[in-house]
């Protein structure tokens, strides 16, 4: 239960593949599509019926190693799995999934997992992505929090329901940094010449370099995007920052080879739980939250038993038991409980990792966490073209 786990050992949005730069430097071809109307929905789901098989693609380290969740479902529905871990990056996925989906073809998959952002709202836009029936979602009505039923990328859940989410702060090494780490400010401190960690994302560095600024990334303009990238120009000219990192920033803060950077909530607590001297925060300033998603691709030759499976993780215990494994933040509140009387008859070693994950703010972030957290901004493909090349020119330079 405390062995290390994270799907984004291998995780980078766009501009660091070859299908990112692609996209990054053309656009993004086909046409936006109109959103459906509510007769069109209702139409497609009154002509699909159970099969009894699902074909769900996720990221690597993603379910539990015995599909305890998965093995459930199959036994309580009868519904058969395949459980394919192909998704290793956002841009990459949407780069082969792309010329698939447009010809009007199958990907082979029924629930795709996909982490909101540029490529998410490219398969929503081109229409890549099949309206949920909320009919048949009475476990996510129920239980899921209210924060993720008012996402900004997703209005009323129409396309996807999430999977879990983290939160990118800052983490840093107590034997290093013997100050409290508070502001975003630190980043950008002389002092720490050379030991500053950044993320190579361009998304993940522009919410940073934005909020720095006092900017909220959501309701970002160019003008703003310009204003973050001299900052964060600023701060890589005077050699504060050591490396723009992919996902080995954990190892590097964990050595000491930098003693602060930016960081990704789950991995944090997986290193804690280990006994690493590394600490977590969510700046006074604001931090960002992510969310992986489940839809249903365009062409799923099983949607209904994919929508019976999305709702089913739902269900508290189903979502205690996954959530327990990927130690992110689950859409479900109940589970801190369900968690806690676990711990309570828990012994050794189990027991104290079950309280430290009901006590983290890692996987339960407070309200005045929540309150301080932001989105990523919403590109138009236009606004890509000037997004991109703004913050990629600081990591890739």
């Amino acid at each position: 239960m405390t062995q290390p786990r994270t799907r984004r050992d291998v995780f980078r949005l766009a501009g660091f593949s070859a299908a990112g730069l692609a996209l990054a430097a053309c656009g993004v071809q086909g046409q936006k599509a109109a959103p459906p109307k509510a007769d069109a929905v209702a139409d497609y789901w009154a002509k699909q019926k159970k099969n009894g098989k699902v074909v769900f693609a996720n990221w690597p380290e993603y379910m539990p190693e015995d599909k305890g969740p998965l093995e459930k479902f199959k036994k309580d529905t009868g519904i058969a799995y395949e459980y394919k871990e192909v998704i290793q990056e956002n841009a990459e996925f949407f780069g082969k999934a792309d010329p698939v989906l447009r010809a009007g073809q199958s990907l082979g998959y029924d629930i795709v997992v996909m982490t909101n952002g540029i490529q998410l709202q490219h398969m929503i836009e081109l229409g890549y992505v099949v309206p949920l029936d909320h009919s048949k979602l009475p476990n996510f009505d129920a239980n899921a929090g209210q924060k993720y039923k008012e996402r900004p990328y997703d209005p009323g859940n129409k396309y996807t329901v999430p999977y879990t989410s983290g939160v990118t702060g800052i983490a840093y090494n107590t034997k290093y940094v013997k100050d409290e780490i508070t502001s975003i400010e630190a980043l950008f401190d002389p002092k720490y010449k050379g030991r500053v960690g950044m993320m190579a994302d361009a998304q993940e560095i522009a919410n940073f370099g934005m909020i720095a600024l006092g900017i909220d990334p959501e309701k970002s303009t160019e003008a703003d995007w310009n204003k973050a990238g001299e900052k964060l120009k600023a701060q890589r000219d005077a050699g504060i920052v050591r490396k723009y990192y992919d996902q080995s920033y954990i190892d590097a803060v964990s050595k000491g080879d930098v003693w602060l950077t930016m960081a990704w909530s789950g991995d944090v607590f997986q290193r804690q739980l280990a006994g690493e001297p590394v600490k977590f925060v969510v700046p006074a300033e604001g931090g960002t939250i992510w969310t992986d998603n489940m839809l249903i691709p365009k062409g799923a030759a099983n949607p209904v038993d994919a929508l019976m499976l999305m709702d089913y993780l739902y269900q508290p215990a189903v979502a205690a038991e996954l959530d327990e494994y990927i130690q992110y933040v689950t859409p479900v509140p109940a589970v801190q409980d369900l968690l806690r009387e676990k711990a309570k008859t828990a012994k050794g070693e189990d027991k104290k990792a079950l309280e430290d994950m009901v006590n983290s703010p890692l996987m339960f972030p407070s309200a005045a966490d929540y309150a301080k957290l932001r989105n990523y901004v919403q590109l138009t493909t236009q606004q890509e073209q000037v997004f991109n090349p703004i913050f990629q020119s600081i990591t890739q330079a």
